[in-house]
């Protein structure tokens, strides 16, 4: 086997010392922990109306966006210190309260509710398969991210075209294909982490958190369009 294919720590005898399987299971703790306020922040949007995006979309827009980057620089810059989990948890809420217009939307059918259970349900079916892909798989899967960057890419050029377009069968394909390639992410993620390439489990949560964000909310749309009944 060539040297230059073999993981750094056995070529060079895990210079840095990292438990891989600590690391792993620190990510897999944080991840449960930030379900917490994320939960709390959509129930609370839920209850208060709250919408960055009532006003001007245009404007709410900017506005979810710096604060999104303004907490990925901050979780970045503090992600060895307790400070960084401090933060990826007040992102997890804000992203709670961001959830809560889907959410109340989903909420305006009839079954609403199993909408809704039904989404988390699947996402955390989609969240234990990738893993155990991840898990199981001997294949060196660090080609895919290049890949799944041009999806993402070309899943926000078609998403922001269909604001203007406002084209149904438009709005279906862009929520299944995110369906889709997030569900990759979460292997792909994940197996970063046990292969030693992400070794800092706040960046590693902060990074999984996302792929299972994205799975839920396009899973829920999608589950709306298809299944959901009008309240009579």
């Amino acid at each position: 086997m060539d040297r230059s294919m073999k993981p750094l720590d056995v070529v060079y005898g895990n210079p840095l010392g990292v438990d891989r399987q600590r690391v792993l299971r620190n990510t897999y703790a944080l991840l449960a922990l930030s379900m917490v306020p994320t939960i709390l922040g959509a129930w609370m949007g839920v209850s208060l109306g709250f919408s960055f995006f009532a006003g001007s979309p245009m404007m709410g827009a900017v506005l979810f966006l710096a604060i999104s980057f303004g907490f990925f620089f901050g979780i970045e810059k503090f992600k060895n210190s307790g400070l960084g989990v401090l933060l990826l948890l007040g992102f997890t809420f804000f992203m709670g309260l961001m959830l809560s217009r889907l959410l109340s939307v989903a909420l305006h059918f009839s079954n609403g509710a199993e909408l809704i259970s039904l989404a988390f349900g699947g996402t955390g079916l989609v969240f234990v398969a990738m893993a155990a892909w991840a898990q199981t798989t001997k294949r060196d899967v660090s080609g895919l991210g290049k890949w799944l960057m041009v999806g993402v890419v070309v899943l926000l050029v078609a998403g922001l075209a269909n604001i203007w377009l406002k084209l149904p069968a438009l709005y279906l394909a862009v929520s299944a294909m995110a369906v889709l390639i997030f569900s990759v992410f979460i292997m792909y993620d994940l197996k970063r982490v046990i292969d030693g390439g992400e070794t800092n489990y706040v960046t590693a949560t902060l990074a999984i958190y996302l792929d299972v964000y994205n799975v839920f909310v396009n899973l829920l749309q999608l589950l709306m369009v298809f299944a959901g009944n009008d309240r009579d």
